[in-house]
């Protein structure tokens, strides 16, 4: 393998006070002298190459607020999921969504979609190998066979395949003509963990490169169910990525890859944290479950028989293909097809009573085109032009169990609810971005995006209750079909002060579109279940700084964003004077919210072999309004939404790491780094049990790299202080009263060992 494939390089991100910059480099410049022992001395820090222009840049020359992550730098963070990068971006809250085991929630600047429920789409767009993901489920990737993450921050709608109003998250894979070589690799640690990656890719001649990846990935989860002993939120996934590329001339590449991924886990439990209500219509409000005291200690009832876990076969493929037209001019095209299907129970009221548990099973496929003609004078002048087009088919099929939900004089009542829908979304867009150098030290970018997006659906659901309330049974359904378009432009003009420091301020707007409420359960909300498209604008300022002879990396942003239509998921209760109300969950276009923000981000060498890095970040999100018809019925709900969700106001994260050169035997590194999270609600009613406070995380870990790579042994733990903190939440408070938790993992720890040949 190259050398700059394997090396251990330095940790991610800057600051602590005043430095600041892109978590650690994602992809290295070519080093003109490099190192061939492990432990040799760095006299600068790395450059940083980035695509977040859809065209390889220095990092610190692009007008864009983008962190970037390499796979030593991945591993630096102790992240083996997507959501490892937690506390490592500027103002990013990334997480494993709400009682699912491959799904994720991520929310950049206060802008994101925590529902996985198939009639939302994402607030971040995800992006592997410049293919869109377009559902939040199976997007809780596995990092293996990763080349560099990019974390794009702010609305992408100019140049990215779907408009997103958060961000974007760019996973690039390895290239088998580039990354050749491969590596093995095992680690085991708590909760009986137990990994296995492989990687090997080479060139077939000079025209033909192949790469193989694989990784198998399992523990047993760090939740128990008292009763039973059956431990839940683990995981079981075995993933696949072959990769076949051509160099059929000088001037045309073209890459071939295939992905497969297989997870069988068991259920992804919280906890209750409001007391659990069966309505009696005979003796009124009963407790089923009263709230818990005292700190939560991962133990957790379920309704769910131990074989009733979550399933998910996700697959794709993806043809590259660059043409090399001229001097100037290139084109390239890029096409996909993917495949994703689920079947997940999920124990929304973690306990062992059926008052919300569901089935939520999709079928889902997206085939994708995207075009560029791109130009390049060589000095000033560059150009993008494309179109892009994608067409989606998501059917599904859901249950809803409550069979504990009603009772008549302490005697129960059945309850079914099934679902059976279809939504078919076909999105289309042509943009065009220039970037021109019109005097020298000052450039001028510009773009325009036009996107049309419609969207047909179906619904079909049934209530099937027991004899007391069978009068209540009734099938429901309804089909629509909506189409929006929006013009979403971007501009943005930098100016070089010298080789080492740039300075811009940019404007972007951003557009998600509208939809249908999936949860759409009576006559009265088919009326009104069509939601309105999202749109951001975001201003922002930044400065790029390299100093002290390139041993110091320092970017700093501020930003304001006008955010208005927000797509609000509540939950509701129809008719609350009835004995037998009915419950709604109505999306609302609800509010528009105002968010400020700074962040700084970087990384400094100090001495030959000791690196700090870091980010803090402080963001100012607030509704302008929010428009909520319960609130103006109760009075007593008036501050249900002082707070915007997932956005917390301070976070901050420092790392420090030393090398020491072991002379023929290698060298070991040790780093630590602590990560600050200030308090953050979890729904979007702002229900007090589901607000985290303040907490801090710290993690170790040390490596020892062999003198030519050839073996790396790792150690770490993650949670060091074995903080119980919240992640994520699910307000259903209309039915039952649930409000559940979901926690991050204790203390754990783990050991791995590394072959590279």
């Amino acid at each position: 393998m190259k050398r700059n494939t394997i090396r251990h390089t330095a940790l991610s991100l800057a600051v602590g006070f005043g430095l600041s910059v892109p978590a650690v480099h994602a992809q290295q410049a070519a080093d003109p002298a490099p190192q061939t022992q492990a432990g040799s001395s760095a006299t600068t820090l790395d450059a940083i190459t980035v695509t977040a222009r859809r065209r390889s840049e220095s990092i610190q020359d692009v007008p864009v607020a983008v962190s970037a992550f390499g796979e030593e730098q991945l591993k630096d963070l102790q992240a083996s999921n997507i959501d490892g990068l937690q506390g490592a971006v500027p103002n990013m809250n990334i997480v494993q969504g709400r009682g699912s085991s491959n799904s994720v929630n991520v929310f950049i600047r206060g802008i994101g979609q925590p529902d996985a429920l198939q009639t939302f789409d994402p607030g971040v767009g995800m992006y592997v190998d410049d293919v869109y993901y377009s559902r939040i489920n199976g997007a809780l990737f596995s990092l293996f066979d990763v080349q560099q993450v990019e974390v794009l921050r702010g609305p992408q709608g100019t140049l990215y395949g779907k408009n997103s109003t958060g961000g974007a998250i760019k996973i690039t894979t390895r290239n088998p003509f580039e990354d050749d070589g491969g590596s093995v690799e095992l680690t085991g640690g708590s909760f009986g963990r137990l990994d296995g990656r492989f990687y090997v890719g080479a060139p077939i001649n000079d025209r033909v490169a192949l790469s193989l990846a694989s990784a198998s990935i399992n523990n047993d989860g760090f939740v128990t169910d008292p009763t039973t002993g059956e431990d839940y939120n683990g995981e079981e996934t075995q993933s696949l990525r072959g990769k076949l590329a051509f160099r059929p001339s000088d001037a045309v590449t073209a890459t071939l890859s295939l992905d497969y991924t297989r997870q069988d886990n068991a259920l992804t439990l919280g906890q209750p944290t409001a007391p659990l209500i069966r309505t009696d219509l005979a003796l009124g409000p009963v407790v089923l479950r009263p709230v818990s005291t005292g700190e939560y200690d991962f133990n957790t009832r379920t309704s769910f028989n131990p074989d009733q876990g979550q399933t998910l076969t996700h697959k794709g493929a993806s043809l590259n293909v660059g043409w090399d037209m001229d001097a100037q001019w290139s084109l390239r095209s890029i096409t996909a097809w993917r495949a994703l299907e689920t079947a997940s129970f999920i124990d929304i009221d973690a306990s062992e009573f059926e008052l919300g548990d569901v089935l939520v099973a999709i079928d889902q496929e997206q085939v994708s085109q995207e075009v560029q003609l791109q130009y390049d004078n060589g000095s000033n002048l560059q150009m993008i032009f494309g179109a892009y087009a994608m067409r989606e088919n998501v059917p599904s099929h859901q249950e809803a169990y409550a069979d504990d939900l009603f009772a008549f004089a302490t005697l129960p009542i059945s309850f079914l609810r099934t679902i059976d829908d279809d939504l078919e979304t076909t999105s289309r867009a042509a943009f065009a971005h220039a970037t021109w150098e019109f005097v020298p030290t000052w450039t001028l970018s510009a773009g325009l995006r036009y996107t049309r997006e419609e969207k047909d659906y179906a619904r079909s659901t049934s209530t099937f209750w027991g004899p007391i309330l069978a009068a209540l049974n009734e099938t429901v359904a309804f089909q629509g079909n909506q189409s929006w378009d929006a013009w979403t432009p971007s501009l943005s003009l930098q100016k070089a002060f010298s080789d080492d420091v740039m300075g811009y301020v940019s404007a972007n707007r951003g557009f998600k579109s509208g939809g249908f409420n999936g949860r759409a359960n009576t006559a009265a909300e088919v009326s009104s279940a069509v939601f309105d498209p999202e749109y951001v604008w975001t201003y922002e300022a930044g400065l790029k700084m390299r100093f002290a002879e390139g041993r110091v990396q320092a970017n700093v942003s501020a930003f304001r964003s006008n955010y208005k239509d927000f797509q609000a998921r509540v939950s509701e209760v129809q008719n609350p004077g009835s004995p037998t109300p009915t419950f709604a969950f109505p999306v609302l276009n609800a509010a528009e919210l105002v968010i400020d923000g700074i962040e700084l981000e970087g990384q400094a060498l100090l001495g030959d072999n000791t690196r700090l890095s870091g980010q803090l970040s402080y963001l100012d999100a607030r509704y302008d309004e929010f428009v909520d018809p319960r609130v103006d019925l109760n009075p007593a709900l008036a501050n249900l939404h002082d707070f915007v969700p997932f956005s917390p106001e301070w976070t901050a994260r420092v790392a420090l790491q030393h090398t020491f050169p072991l002379g023929g035997n290698g060298a070991l590194t040790l780093g630590g780094d602590a990560s600050y999270r200030d308090d953050v609600w979890l729904s979007v009613d702002n229900r007090p049990n589901l607000k985290q406070d303040a907490y801090t995380l710290f993690g170790l870990f040390g490596v020892w790299d062999s003198p030519q790579y050839t073996w790396q042994v790792r150690a770490g733990v993650r949670n060091l202080g074995d903080e119980v903190y919240k992640t994520d939440g699910q307000e259903f408070s209309s039915v039952g009263n649930i409000q559940t938790a979901y926690y991050g993992m204790p203390r754990n720890h783990y050991v791995s060992v590394r072959y590279n040949f």
